[in-house]
């Protein structure tokens, strides 16, 4: 286990009783200040808008007459609560519904929007989506070009800033790029985090191999989701240079039921939850499959439309 992380008296990497009666308190909240401080940011300036959307895909209760009741749901936690939710914690704070009578499914939305506000200090936004829902929800394919296709040799893989370039310092270009390559671990148990990556910007442009090489170089790198995607939005901010527009949108691979997608942008606005078929992989032969080993279950990166239309601000 690493060490000196706010992260260390969480449930991560420790064994946990699995409560089924609604317990709010299992909830263990981060403060987002002292990343925010490492990077060099003013909590009170953020260069950048954003929101964390969560996907849970393990959500049930009781009604009142003692039959169960499933349902997928999304959280969008803004950057304006002070707070992030370690997602172990999470993951037993949504567990402890299970045995819970509700009156119904308002009651298990205004429940989850309180108690998670509470635990970010800001407003969270909550929305339940029957199987249904899921299943008529549309299918996209990811938007950009494909930075994966880069010919490079790379042999870097702890976290380097120094290995982003431009290509051509003097033109104004507008790209969208995205790679399914972004590896990091997480800080408490140094497990893997799989994910795909989006960068919109319009500014001088950037050398894609550079950029594909940085990405990259996160393999070893210890972080949550949430900082790994500003780490990666100041880094490119820097070199892009004062002016420019730019996004990064992160989707994570799933773990434990619940799937982290952090947005940052220069531009307001909450983005559509859109989800790459490689967040929805599971049971395949009988066992678990991961969709970031190479070996395992890998569907391409289509994405299912589902918009949140809430502001960030």
């Amino acid at each position: 286990m690493l060490s000196e992380h706010p992260a260390d008296a969480s449930p991560l990497g420790k064994s946990s009783a699995y409560v089924s009666v609604y317990t709010p308190s299992l909830l263990f909240p981060i403060p987002r200040l002292p990343k925010w401080q490492e990077l060099g940011l003013d909590a009170a300036a953020l260069p950048f808008h954003g929101v964390d959307i969560w996907n849970c895909y393990e959500l049930s209760w009781l009604t009142p007459s003692g039959k169960p009741e499933v349902a997928a749901a999304e959280f969008v936690f803004p950057i304006k609560a002070a707070r992030i939710v370690e997602s172990k914690s999470f993951k037993l704070y949504l567990n402890s519904f299970n045995q819970t009578v509700f009156r119904d499914r308002q009651e298990v939305q205004q429940t989850l929007e309180a108690d998670l506000s509470v635990a970010a200090q800001g407003p969270v936004m909550v929305r339940l989506l029957g199987m249904q829902q899921l299943h008529n929800a549309g299918m996209l394919p990811l938007t950009g070009e494909c930075l994966d296709t880069e010919d490079v040799e790379i042999s870097r893989y702890h976290y380097d800033p120094a290995l982003l370039a431009l290509r051509l310092p003097s033109v104004q270009v507008s790209e969208q790029l995205y790679s399914h390559l972004l590896k990091s671990n997480c800080p408490v148990t140094g497990q893997p985090d799989w994910g795909s990556l989006q960068i919109s910007y319009r500014g001088p442009q950037l050398d894609r191999a550079a950029l594909l090489r940085y990405l990259v170089s996160f393999r070893q790198h210890a972080d949550f989701h949430e900082q790994c995607v500003e780490r990666i939005f100041t880094d490119i901010s820097k070199l892009l240079g004062e002016g420019c527009e730019l996004t990064v949108y992160a989707r994570y691979v799933r773990r434990g039921g619940l799937d982290i997608n952090p947005y940052r942008s220069t531009q307001p606005g909450v983005p559509e939850n859109l989800r790459l078929a490689r967040q929805l992989s599971g049971q395949v032969n009988g066992r678990q499959q991961n969709a970031g080993d190479a070996g395992g279950f890998y569907a391409a990166p289509v994405l299912c439309r589902s918009s949140f239309p809430i502001s960030d601000s």
